[in-house]
């Protein structure tokens, strides 16, 4: 696969919620950074934090409004988002990958607005 495409799939995992797939594509190593959050370091790390944000979406939905690949670096823009209760929470995402000479995703950094995500999870979680 291109790195394109490694990310796509990996994307596409996560949209089924299947972290074991999506872990099983990234690096050992994998450095998570969801900016401004500081980074998180390995798979079992990764794994946490994916449990943590798709644990409360009955369905996600990563919609990739545009995507680039230079040699093994892959950009793209998505519209994240993420059904809780009876409204969608929707996060606009700048997100960067690096992927390694195995073809496993190295580095995953999301831009992001944390207020934006912070109010409408509050709204839609109720509290």
């Amino acid at each position: 696969m291109s790195p394109g495409q490694t990310v796509t799939a990996f994307i596409k995992a996560i949209e089924r919620k299947d972290i074991a797939a999506a872990v099983a594509m990234a690096s050992p190593e994998i450095s998570y950074e969801n900016m401004p959050i500081s980074p998180v370091v390995g798979r079992e790390g990764l794994a946490q934090v994916l449990e943590m944000f798709l644990g409360s979406a009955h369905e996600v939905e990563w919609q990739i409004v545009s995507q680039f690949e230079i040699g093994a670096t892959v950009v793209n823009e998505r519209l994240d988002r993420f059904q809780i209760g009876d409204g969608w929470l929707e996060l606009p995402i700048a997100g960067f990958f690096q992927i390694d000479d195995d073809g496993k995703v190295a580095l995953w950094r999301d831009y992001f607005d944390m207020g934006s995500y912070q109010r409408q999870f509050t709204e839609l979680a109720g509290g």
